[in-house]
């Protein structure tokens, strides 16, 4: 071989040693997966796949791993809180020496009422499924004395419910009176009394769910046939409950209800509470006034005023809320007449 051909040999060698590795690289980034874009100019561009990258992907899955940690405990505190607030419902209104036995946990004792207490009605359910009342509040002169809540008819055996969360504070019978009956102290202040059940299924100091059974509907008791006995109290007062609940449509009249210690009538303390709501006209009653609705899941301010035929400016008017509100379901609107 000439030295000619040698030179040749060694110089087709080093170009060899030197073109592979930068094939290899371009073929390698080749295999590499490409997502096809297109500008507003319609020109093509290729990006590199995200996913490729598992730094990217780390942080990404590390982000929302915080996020989902913030989440939980974020209920947490919430369940927390509520616990607490039903493990000792109203402390703050009741004191710690108020759980007694009777309907009344102030009886016989002096107690000081606030002049004023709003109480959230937000959370009611009906205590049983049907909304026919046979009896209403008040004083009842073919026997003498008052009446101090509603009879809701039922069949003996239907499930009675709670009204709101809240803790047991009484299970009894009196044979006299409630018969079988319940006595459920609510965080929001409010407490309320089942009567005449066939049965309770609760103990006292049991916490319950708004809507969870706690006894059986029947006539047991100073009872002339099936029905449910349904208070609503306050501080050991009675309140007239078609004042807070609409029963026929099943809903609160309103978010919130402002207890008025100056609503007393003397002798007798019987109808203790005032609504702040729009005054009505002599003789108009709280159903000519408005009706209520009970918000859906996904319902909008102006769904709802096209549904009831008023328009949007009134029905926020007159619920003091803005057109873009976000509504809670189970939150209850008036509807202006």
């Amino acid at each position: 071989m000439t030295r000619k051909r040698m030179r040749l040999l060694c110089a087709s060698l080093c170009l060899a040693a030197t073109t592979l590795p930068a094939m290899a690289s371009r073929g390698e980034t080749a295999q590499t997966p490409r997502r096809e874009t297109r500008t507003t100019a319609g020109q093509q561009v290729y990006a590199k796949d995200d996913s490729k990258h598992p730094l990217l992907a780390d942080q990404l899955q590390v982000k929302d791993r915080v996020l989902s940690a913030k989440r939980k405990m974020q209920l947490h505190e919430q369940s927390r809180k509520q616990l607490e607030d039903l493990e000792a419902p109203a402390s703050e209104i009741y004191g710690e020496s108020s759980w007694g036995s009777y309907v009344n946990p102030f009886a016989g004792m002096s107690v000081n009422i606030p002049d004023r207490q709003d109480i959230d009605l937000q959370e009611f359910v009906m205590p049983i499924t049907t909304h026919q009342v046979t009896s209403n509040y008040g004083y009842r002169h073919s026997f003498g004395r008052m009446h101090y809540g509603i009879d809701l008819k039922l069949s003996t055996g239907d499930t009675v419910r709670s009204a709101f969360s809240g803790k047991v504070r009484v299970k009894s019978y009196e044979g006299g009176g409630y018969g079988n009956y319940v006595v459920i102290r609510h965080p929001n202040g409010l407490e309320t009394v089942y009567g005449h059940m066939s049965r309770s299924i609760v103990r006292e100091g049991t916490i319950v769910r708004a809507g969870d059974p706690i006894g059986l509907g029947g006539s047991t008791g100073r009872s002339t046939g099936p029905h449910l006995h349904f208070e609503a109290r306050f501080m050991g007062i009675p309140i007239d409950p078609s004042d807070l609940f609409d029963f026929q449509a099943g809903v609160p009249r309103y978010d919130i209800f402002a207890f008025v210690k100056g609503a007393y009538r003397t002798p007798r303390s019987h109808a203790v509470a005032s609504a702040v709501a729009k005054p009505k006209k002599s003789g108009e009653s709280n159903e000519e006034q408005f009706k209520t609705h009970r918000i859906k899941r996904g319902e909008s301010v102006a769904a709802i005023a096209r549904q009831y035929g008023v328009s949007v400016a009134n029905l926020c008017r007159t619920n003091g809320i803005k057109k873009s509100a976000k509504l809670s379901a189970g939150r209850t609107l008036r509807i202006p007449s």
